[in-house]
């Protein structure tokens, strides 16, 4: 793209940005608006925005497991789960941060939205028995189900680009040339969150006196949810577009709940989903227009030839970059820079590689923009009637994202650097 372009992207992106965590206009407005204005202004074509920039299978997988979510919470499990957790563990603060541990477990092996719409009935389940308010619950939740996208080769997209470029196996990501391996790395630094999370709930002390209860649960949406888990996880394995396996599995939710097809379709987060689409295309002209080559470039230049340092500005930049910058497509631009500025530091791309996923994941947790899994997470408590502020949502999310970047920023230095 010619200068002029750049001229235009740069402050329409900024401005749409900026719209959406002042959260005063609706999403859908903010992106399809945006997405509109760039098509019209001849920044990118309407052909290149639906054949290449909107990521339908991510979509597809959003979708099928929404539906699933539906059908899961309707079949009484989430209530069942909930009072199982709560006649086990006799304190507030203990049962939601093993609910939070709970979708850090089931992120490794499924999306991140989805293991989102699983629990968030359980949460709200929990939180209604106990009297408390949702905001904490939710949040805690979406951040927690977003932290593990590098604990496994299938956690999410970035790490199967990763794996794909440069050959990376699946146990690779636990012991590698003889070292700790991403996997590995990121289970340790959500560890470390997870102990700061249980700092930040500290006074939800309320003592749980809840006798167990009979609870009569439906099994085909249960079965559905875990034969889900295990077709995503093997699809990319055997050739299977993950977006063939979402509308597969939001299909047979649909069949499952029939009945209530019409509320499956009007209660379905249209403002959160319409927004997600839309936003591919604004970053795909982003990432054409040279921008983040442009900045990489100045980056490169700069000359910083030091291990540590280099290490600690590519994290931590990621980190800054993965609040409003599509990880996808920040993984494929950040491959080659790693390796490139590892060869002019003459030491192994893969700390940098590692340590580029690692913030680029735990980082899009910052703010309630940062990644698909908030953004939905903060519209399922706006069709609760709670009000989500950023401010309120970075007392949970930056604590959290800082901590599990840092310990893993630490432990990189440590094995792969020293």
């Amino acid at each position: 793209m010619p200068l002029d372009a750049k001229i235009i992207v740069l402050p329409i992106f900024i401005a749409c940005y900026a719209l959406a965590i002042s959260r005063k206009v609706k999403l859908a407005y903010i992106s399809t608006g945006t997405l509109a204005t760039l098509i019209l202004l001849g920044i990118m074509s309407w052909q290149d925005t639906i054949f290449q920039a909107i990521q339908w299978d991510v979509l597809a997988v959003i979708w099928g497991f929404m539906m699933v979510s539906f059908v899961f919470s309707e079949s009484k499990m989430p209530e069942l789960i909930a009072n199982k957790i709560l006649t086990h563990i006799k304190t507030e603060k203990y049962a939601l941060l093993a609910l939070c541990a709970l979708s850090a477990f089931l992120s490794a092996f499924m999306a991140n939205v989805a293991v989102l719409f699983l629990m968030a009935p359980i949460a709200m389940q929990m939180a209604r028995k106990l009297g408390s308010p949702l905001f904490r619950y939710i949040v805690s939740v979406g951040v927690c189900a977003n932290m593990v996208t590098t604990t496994t080769i299938i956690a999410d997209p970035p790490a199967l680009i990763l794996a794909a470029q440069t050959g990376l196996q699946p146990l690779d990501f636990y012991w590698f040339q003889g070292k700790l391996g991403l996997g590995s790395i990121t289970i340790i630094g959500v560890a470390a969150a997870l102990l700061v999370l249980l700092f930040l709930l500290k006074d939800m002390t309320k003592k749980i006196e809840i006798e167990p209860e009979t609870i009569t649960v439906s099994k085909l949406p249960g079965l559905l949810f875990v034969l889900g888990i295990v077709v995503l996880a093997i699809a990319p394995q055997i050739g299977v577009s993950t977006g063939i396996v979402g509308i597969a599995v939001g299909s047979a939710a649909l069949l499952l709940g029939r009945k209530k097809l019409k509320q499956m379709l009007y209660d379905f987060d249209w403002n959160s989903f319409i927004f997600l689409a839309s936003i591919f295309g604004v970053i795909y002209a982003v990432t054409a227009s040279g921008l983040l080559l442009d900045f990489a470039q100045a980056a490169v230049d700069m000359g910083i030839t030091n291990p540590t340092v280099m290490l600690a500005s590519v994290m931590w930049l990621s980190v800054g970059l993965s609040t409003f910058i599509d990880p996808n497509a920040y993984t494929v631009f950040m491959i080659p820079l790693c390796q490139q500025l590892a060869k002019l530091a003459n030491i192994s791309a893969w700390p940098l590689l590692f340590g580029t996923l690692v913030a680029t994941g735990s980082g899009a947790n910052i703010l309630p923009m940062g990644a698909a899994t908030n953004v939905f997470a903060c519209g399922l408590l706006e069709k609760q009637n709670c009000l989500v502020s950023t401010k309120e949502y970075m007392k949970i999310g930056l604590p959290l994202s800082v901590t599990a970047v840092a310990t893993s920023n630490i432990i990189l230095w440590l094995v792969w650097l020293r």
